[in-house]
């Protein structure tokens, strides 16, 4: 027989059925997520299938009509965009172990106990992240021109060659150096975020135990802040993938920027200049199946050697 306090807790526990409310909650961002992404990528994978076919005698008729993937296999084929893949996969090669590196290096300094001006260390090293890419490459594009660069007068002054940073031969590393540069203070805060996280008492004990600041830092605090690394470095190679900006903004600056320079670039040619969508929305899912599988295969691979097991 139930006693008395028992029936009495079974009517006092809650009921786990919310109602409608959750539902509610969750209908805005439902809404916005559905309208302004998957509603999107549907249309996008929908023109790819497709493309304009003139019809007809005399002028002929345009019409939309279902090509299956011949548009990915025209992708696929266009030397330009391969080239551009290939220059955008190098330009990532530069950019993220660059800019990671430097992220990581500032972080441990400013985390280092007897570290001075660190509020405007951080400060300094973050405000060209708030930079917006448009003018951060204006601002390198005519320190790179050379009529007009104060680094070629640097170079002059003292009897060496200027450089010429938009030669065929450097124009990768001139632009790279712009998005090292916009995307080492974002890292840094997020990093040096991360170590101010981890308990004083680990830091205690290492010193107790003889390590020094060296020590501690390659040893105690990079392992500790492993998930932030992975995290940086996953945003990092997504950035790199969707490059556009920089060389874009610097197109006009020189002929070693073509068109076509990065796959962006030619989705925007191909839409805008060429007003072939279909084209341009084939381009843009390989581009994002791309960003997808090297997300996927880079987390993979550093939360392996960083847990010693799958996530």
């Amino acid at each position: 027989m139930v006693s008395a306090a028992t029936a009495v807790r079974r009517r006092r526990r809650p009921s786990r059925r919310g109602g409608p409310t959750p539902y509610v909650l969750l209908a805005p961002a439902i809404v916005l997520l559905v309208l302004f992404l998957l509603v999107p990528i549907g249309y996008t994978v929908y023109l790819s299938l497709r493309a304009a076919r003139v019809t007809g005698g005399g002028l002929g008729i345009r019409k939309e009509t279902f090509v299956g993937l011949d548009n990915y296999a025209s992708v696929l084929t266009d030397s330009a965009y391969v080239d551009g893949l290939l220059r955008m996969l190098l330009y990532g090669l530069i950019v993220v172990p660059t800019m990671l590196g430097l992220a990581l290096l500032f972080a441990l300094l400013l985390d280092t106990p007897r570290v001075r001006f660190g509020a405007f260390s951080r400060i300094g090293i973050f405000l060209p992240y708030a930079v917006p890419g448009v003018i951060a490459s204006l601002l390198w594009g005519f320190l790179y021109l050379p009529n007009v660069s104060p680094i070629r007068d640097v170079f002059e002054a003292v009897g060496l060659p200027a450089p010429d940073f938009l030669a065929p031969g450097s124009v990768l590393f001139s632009v790279a150096n712009i998005g090292v540069w916009g995307g080492v203070g974002f890292n840094m805060i997020v990093l040096f975020t991360a170590l101010r996280g981890v308990p004083q008492e680990m830091y205690d004990a290492a010193r107790i135990d003889g390590a020094n600041e060296v020590q501690i830092a390659l040893r105690v605090k990079v392992p500790l802040i492993m998930p932030a690394v992975i995290m940086t470095a996953i945003f990092a190679m997504i950035s790199t993938l969707q490059v556009y900006t920089e060389p874009a903004t610097l197109q006009p600056l020189t002929d070693t920027v073509s068109q076509t320079w990065v796959p962006l670039m030619t989705i925007y040619r191909d839409a805008f200049v060429n007003a072939d969508l279909y084209s341009a929305a084939a381009a843009s899912v390989v581009l994002a199946l791309g960003t997808l599988a090297v997300s996927v295969a880079v987390l993979t691979v550093l939360q392996r050697r960083a847990f010693g097991r799958d996530r």
